[in-house]
């Protein structure tokens, strides 16, 4: 087993950077997920890792050695990879042992190992078959029982699930998670899906444009964005943006969007009194925004006129899309709510949970509480 440190690693394709100047510490037995849109980097990270690419400065080090110049097959790592990659000449048992005979390793030893690796993955029954006899999921789990075999230090997933059905998608997504529980074992992961990240990591790091923009817990990542990229993107609906003003009124505070104003609670009052008179962006998730009818007691709920551009039933809960003058937002509202499209409604802004960002910076307050 080992930690993952990334030290001031750079990636340049010609003029194009892919990495720009990437710290991370991964601890041991840690499930790491680095999460961005298409094209941040976070596929180049971990191929960096693997030494499929080479990293124009900085280093990498696997435990206390440094990997920079150590070849592929010598870093003590297996990644599974979006593709599953498995020859189709040959049945499962002999897909899981290729690696452990190019190695020489005992023939005894790869039984073992390959039906130990099957058993955990569930996948015992299927070691004679051939991998067009096998559904999407059975290939996903022999191309992960590939790498349990090999008893690496480290785990790459390079978006593992991206092939699989929505419903297999979350049943791989908790096998992987109890995998790590059983193996105690590095994992590095790489998705674009949030939800992904949000279930499986005990940290994320989020990426945009080759820069690491916030590595944290998941609740962390979600109650305290570090900006507005990750605001928006952790979350799904992701967070309502509306952009205004901080006015000042006296001993209060209003949020002013033009569209309507609405008031900063009292114990929020001088967190936010540096930004007064500036241009900020103010974010509320859509859980946050209430039918009254159904707002929970206790909150500082603050009214707000809307009209109701869409609703979505979703069974347990209600999507309203609302429109307020120019801006537009999500609400994640009761099931009981009876709203309809057209309507002109009043909802409640949860006024103990919303974001305020500095435009001049994208970043919030550091001193903000929640």
């Amino acid at each position: 087993m080992a930690s993952v440190t990334y030290e001031h690693v750079w990636k340049r394709f010609g003029d194009f950077i892919a990495l720009n100047d990437l710290n991370i510490k991964i601890e041991d037995k840690e499930f790491l997920v680095l999460v961005g849109p298409s094209g941040c980097g976070k596929t180049t990270a971990l191929r960096c890792l693997a030494g499929l690419e080479e990293i124009s400065d900085g280093a990498i080090l696997i435990g206390d050695q440094k990997v920079n110049d150590v070849a592929p097959k010598d870093r003590d790592i297996a990644m599974v990879f979006q593709s599953y990659a498995l020859y189709p000449h040959m049945s499962v048992f002999d897909n899981m042992a290729f690696g452990l005979k190019l190695r020489k390793v005992p023939k005894e030893e790869i039984r073992k190992r390959v039906e130990e690796a099957a058993q955990v993955l569930g996948i015992e029954h299927l070691l004679k078959r051939k991998p067009r006899e096998l559904s999407g999921g059975q290939r996903q789990r022999v191309a992960v029982g590939r790498a349990i075999v090999r008893e690496p230090k480290v785990f790459l997933f390079d978006e593992p699930l991206s092939n699989l059905d929505a419903k297999l998608r979350v049943q791989t997504r908790a096998e992987i998670s109890k995998l790590h529980q059983r193996l105690q074992t590095t994992f590095i992961y790489v998705t674009h899906d949030q939800t992904e990240a949000m279930t499986m990591a005990t940290r994320i790091a989020v990426m945009n444009k080759g820069v690491l923009q916030q590595l944290d817990t998941p609740q962390t990542l979600y109650d305290r964005p570090a900006n507005l990229f990750v605001a928006g993107f952790i979350g799904s609906p992701s967070m309502n943006f509306f952009s205004g003003s901080l006015r000042k009124d006296g001993a209060n505070l209003f949020v002013d969007t033009g569209d309507f104003a609405i008031k900063v609670p009292e114990n929020r009052v001088a967190t936010y009194m540096p930004l007064a008179g500036k241009e900020i962006v103010f974010g509320i998730r859509p859980e946050d925004i209430h039918n009254p009818t159904f707002a929970p007691p206790g909150i500082h709920a603050e009214p707000v006129e809307a009209k109701v551009d869409v609703t979505e039933l979703m069974g347990n809960e209600i999507f309203l899309y609302l429109v307020t003058g120019k801006h537009s937002c999500v609400a994640r509202v009761d099931p009981r709510t009876r709203f309809m499209i057209g309507d002109k409604v009043q909802v409640v802004f949860n006024m103990d949970n919303f974001h305020i960002f500095d435009l001049s910076t994208d970043r919030e307050n550091p001193l903000a509480v929640r």
